[in-house]
């Protein structure tokens, strides 16, 4: 901490029970961390092509699979490195020729970017909208895949799911980065062809994963471009991926800690009522945030629509009067971590996960802890 930075102790009883809020890697429930040191000893260290690995593979295949409630024929595949890594497998084992990419933050820009530079695509097309708002598909005859992002992890926007007017799974893919979504926010499966993401946010486990639900279309698509002249890395070989997981397993050596926290994560989420039940926790939390925020004289939602203000991330503009950096800062010393704004937005502004292992009742003791500071600041 910086010597300049004011000294404000927090009072115990505003203080949430647990102070992390940040937007990934987010907060792990300690029964889950409980959970897995007890299963250590027979579990940590082994191998995973061997069945006490394998049998937490298809945990987590079959939970999401029930979470999502997927239709007859979509699986669940994963493999090593997490949604970036992701993004360069689509490239080489989805896109056939020519993708579209709403673009309306740092996440959703990357994967057009990496578009753009494969030189064995042609020209994606691009739709972009300034920060705080989403775009919206355009149905294009020479597009095979369409690039959506559920919940832009860096703006605090989402935005609905649904394929473009008149375009079928057999005309084109809808593919949906859910890294800041899957396990908050609510969508229908057969609306997309693949539902991607990686663990460590709504799912509350570590990073260095990828996880798909792919529909029969998409699984068709990894097949043919698997069989065809197009050579692809086998580590980012999305045909490999099929076909290991299949067998309850990866390619290569996946962080068996970080399985073994998504399944207690997701089996937790089924147990409590499943993704509705998650995503309305979120909701609560999503309340109490903007709620409080539309109330204070020195917040403001950043998001202006309430339609698109996100119920996994939340971003809340400060008053100029008011350093949100500074802010964030005594926030920390008092245990309340993780509040800062995404770096390369370069607003006034604090960045609250809202995930559902993240009770809403710290989300509203949240909100005076932030009030507290700011009158002390004053």
């Amino acid at each position: 901490m910086s010597a300049t930075l004011p000294q404000i102790e927090i009072p115990a009883d505003l203080r949430p029970s647990d102070g992390r809020f940040g937007s990934g890697p987010s907060l792990v429930r300690q029964e889950a961390v409980d959970a897995l040191a007890a299963a250590a000893p027979t579990y940590l260290g082994t191998s995973h092509r061997q069945p006490a690995v394998q049998f937490v593979v298809g945990a987590l295949r079959n939970g999401l699979a029930e979470m999502f409630a997927l239709p007859d024929g979509y699986e669940i595949i994963l493999g090593n490195g997490g949604t970036t890594v992701f993004w360069d497998a689509a490239l080489f084992g989805l896109i056939e020729r020519r993708s579209q990419h709403l673009s309306f933050g740092e996440f959703s820009s990357k994967f057009a970017a990496g578009a753009a530079a494969a030189p064995f695509l042609d020209d994606p097309i691009v739709i972009s909208s300034e920060p705080g708002t989403h775009p919206e598909l355009a149905a294009d005859p020479s597009v095979d895949l369409y690039a959506l992002t559920q919940n832009e992890t860096s703006t605090g926007v989402m935005m609905p799911l649904a394929r473009p007017a008149g375009i079928s799974s057999s005309d084109a893919l809808v593919a949906v980065d859910a890294t800041s979504a899957a396990g908050g926010l609510r969508f229908d499966a057969r609306e997309v062809d693949v539902y991607y993401f990686a663990p460590q946010k709504a799912l509350a486990s570590d990073g260095g994963l990828w996880i798909a639900a792919v529909s029969p279309a998409a699984i068709e698509r990894i097949e043919r471009i698997a069989a065809s002249d197009r050579w692809i890395p086998t580590s980012i070989d999305l045909k490999t991926a099929l076909d290991n997981s299949r067998k309850d397993q990866t390619y290569n050596t996946p962080a068996l800690a970080t399985l073994f926290l998504t399944v207690q994560q997701v089996e937790w989420i089924n147990g409590n009522g499943g993704l509705e039940w998650a995503a309305s926790r979120c909701d609560r939390s999503a309340e109490a945030i903007y709620g409080w925020a539309e109330r204070s004289s020195v917040a403001t939602p950043f998001v202006a629509d309430p339609a698109a203000r996100s119920h996994t991330v939340a971003t809340i503009d400060l008053d100029d009067a008011v350093d949100a950096t500074t802010v964030s800062k005594v926030l920390a010393q008092n245990g309340v971590l993780d509040t800062f704004s995404y770096r390369k937005l370069g607003r006034n502004q604090l960045r609250i996960a809202l995930f559902p292992a993240i009770d809403p009742a710290d989300v509203e003791a949240l909100t005076r802890c932030i009030d507290f500071v700011v009158e002390r600041l004053a």
